[in-house]
Protein backbone atom coordinates (compact mmCIF):
# COMPACT_ATOMS: atom_id res chain seq x y z
CA UNK A 1 0.00 0.00 0.00
CA UNK A 2 1.56 3.10 -1.19
CA UNK A 3 1.44 6.39 1.31
CA UNK A 4 -1.09 8.53 -1.12
CA UNK A 5 -3.45 4.97 -0.48
CA UNK A 6 -6.45 6.09 2.15
CA UNK A 7 -7.75 3.35 4.54
CA UNK A 8 -11.64 3.67 5.04
CA UNK A 9 -13.15 1.92 7.78
CA UNK A 10 -16.30 2.08 6.77
CA UNK A 11 -19.06 1.03 9.81
CA UNK A 12 -18.93 -1.92 12.11
CA UNK A 13 -21.30 -1.48 15.20
CA UNK A 14 -24.01 -3.22 17.09
CA UNK A 15 -26.88 -1.50 15.07
CA UNK A 16 -29.76 -3.13 16.81
CA UNK A 17 -28.29 -1.30 20.07
CA UNK A 18 -27.84 1.63 18.44
CA UNK A 19 -30.72 1.56 17.30
CA UNK A 20 -32.49 1.07 20.45
CA UNK A 21 -31.03 3.58 22.03
CA UNK A 22 -31.74 6.28 19.77
CA UNK A 23 -33.89 9.16 20.85
CA UNK A 24 -33.38 11.31 17.95
CA UNK A 25 -36.06 11.79 15.46
CA UNK A 26 -32.96 11.06 12.79
CA UNK A 27 -29.57 10.59 13.21
CA UNK A 28 -27.11 10.17 10.13
CA UNK A 29 -24.31 7.54 11.32
CA UNK A 30 -22.34 6.72 8.19
CA UNK A 31 -22.86 8.22 4.69
CA UNK A 32 -20.69 6.32 1.31
CA UNK A 33 -21.04 7.89 -1.85
CA UNK A 34 -23.76 4.91 -2.76
CA UNK A 35 -25.43 4.11 0.74
CA UNK A 36 -26.18 6.23 3.86
CA UNK A 37 -26.76 4.92 7.63
CA UNK A 38 -29.48 6.72 9.62
CA UNK A 39 -31.09 6.46 12.82
CA UNK A 40 -34.98 7.34 13.53
CA UNK A 41 -36.91 7.20 16.47
CA UNK A 42 -41.03 8.50 16.39
CA UNK A 43 -43.16 8.79 19.57
CA UNK A 44 -46.04 7.44 19.64
CA UNK A 45 -48.65 8.88 16.88
CA UNK A 46 -46.01 10.48 15.01
CA UNK A 47 -44.62 9.92 11.41
CA UNK A 48 -42.71 11.03 9.25
CA UNK A 49 -45.02 11.86 7.00
CA UNK A 50 -45.43 11.14 3.34
CA UNK A 51 -42.09 11.63 0.91
CA UNK A 52 -41.38 10.03 -2.33
CA UNK A 53 -37.60 9.92 -3.55
CA UNK A 54 -37.31 9.69 -7.09
CA UNK A 55 -34.20 8.55 -7.65
CA UNK A 56 -33.42 6.64 -4.87
CA UNK A 57 -34.33 3.26 -2.80
CA UNK A 58 -34.83 2.96 0.88
CA UNK A 59 -34.81 0.40 3.60
CA UNK A 60 -35.90 0.56 6.84
CA UNK A 61 -35.23 -2.30 9.83
CA UNK A 62 -37.82 -2.43 12.74
CA UNK A 63 -35.93 -3.06 16.24
CA UNK A 64 -38.62 -2.06 18.41
CA UNK A 65 -42.24 -1.17 18.93
CA UNK A 66 -45.43 -1.32 16.47
CA UNK A 67 -46.34 0.87 13.42
CA UNK A 68 -47.51 0.87 9.82
CA UNK A 69 -45.25 1.83 6.18
CA UNK A 70 -47.73 3.32 3.70
CA UNK A 71 -46.08 2.26 0.22
CA UNK A 72 -48.45 4.04 -2.98
CA UNK A 73 -51.35 3.71 -0.22
CA UNK A 74 -51.27 0.37 0.75
CA UNK A 75 -50.78 -0.18 4.77
CA UNK A 76 -47.88 -2.97 5.82
CA UNK A 77 -48.23 -2.98 9.67
CA UNK A 78 -44.61 -3.58 11.41
CA UNK A 79 -43.01 -4.62 14.51
CA UNK A 80 -39.63 -5.80 15.85
CA UNK A 81 -37.86 -7.31 13.37
CA UNK A 82 -39.35 -6.73 10.46
CA UNK A 83 -37.73 -5.23 7.14
CA UNK A 84 -39.13 -3.10 4.65
CA UNK A 85 -37.99 -1.89 1.11
CA UNK A 86 -39.02 1.01 -0.48
CA UNK A 87 -38.42 1.43 -4.26
CA UNK A 88 -37.70 4.56 -5.80
CA UNK A 89 -40.55 6.58 -7.20
CA UNK A 90 -42.94 5.20 -4.39
CA UNK A 91 -44.85 7.21 -2.16
CA UNK A 92 -44.59 6.32 1.52
CA UNK A 93 -44.65 7.00 5.51
CA UNK A 94 -44.03 5.62 8.24
CA UNK A 95 -46.64 5.83 11.26
CA UNK A 96 -45.87 4.65 15.17
CA UNK A 97 -49.70 2.59 15.57
CA UNK A 98 -48.00 1.59 19.07
CA UNK A 99 -47.75 3.42 23.09
CA UNK A 100 -44.13 2.92 22.75
CA UNK A 101 -41.02 4.71 20.78
CA UNK A 102 -40.67 3.38 16.87
CA UNK A 103 -37.18 2.65 16.68
CA UNK A 104 -35.49 1.54 13.31
CA UNK A 105 -33.02 2.67 10.79
CA UNK A 106 -33.34 3.21 7.68
CA UNK A 107 -30.72 2.80 4.21
CA UNK A 108 -30.86 5.00 1.88
CA UNK A 109 -29.81 4.26 -2.08
CA UNK A 110 -27.94 6.72 -2.73
CA UNK A 111 -27.41 9.07 0.46
CA UNK A 112 -31.08 11.80 1.04
CA UNK A 113 -29.10 13.70 4.08
CA UNK A 114 -25.92 15.53 4.90
CA UNK A 115 -23.43 13.53 6.52
CA UNK A 116 -23.97 13.61 10.64
CA UNK A 117 -26.92 15.03 10.96
CA UNK A 118 -28.99 15.23 14.16
CA UNK A 119 -32.25 16.44 14.02
CA UNK A 120 -33.82 15.92 17.65
CA UNK A 121 -37.37 16.16 16.57
CA UNK A 122 -39.70 15.98 13.42
CA UNK A 123 -40.16 19.78 13.72
CA UNK A 124 -36.52 20.25 13.80
CA UNK A 125 -36.52 17.99 11.02
CA UNK A 126 -38.84 19.76 8.91
CA UNK A 127 -37.43 23.44 10.07
CA UNK A 128 -33.72 22.29 8.44
CA UNK A 129 -35.99 20.06 5.31
CA UNK A 130 -34.34 22.84 2.59
CA UNK A 131 -30.78 22.79 4.15
CA UNK A 132 -29.79 18.54 4.65
CA UNK A 133 -30.01 17.67 1.30
CA UNK A 134 -27.01 15.43 0.53
CA UNK A 135 -24.69 17.69 -0.39
CA UNK A 136 -21.56 14.80 -1.90
CA UNK A 137 -20.03 14.19 1.46
CA UNK A 138 -19.13 11.42 2.94
CA UNK A 139 -18.09 10.21 5.91
CA UNK A 140 -15.15 9.01 5.17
Amino acid sequence: MSDTTTIKRGYCDDIEEATIANNDFRRVLYTGEHLQLVLMSLAPGEEIGEETHEDRDQFFRFEEGEGVVVIDGVENKVADDFAVIVPAGACHNVKNTGEEPLQFYSIYGPPEHKDKVVHKTKAQAEADHDNDEWNGETTE
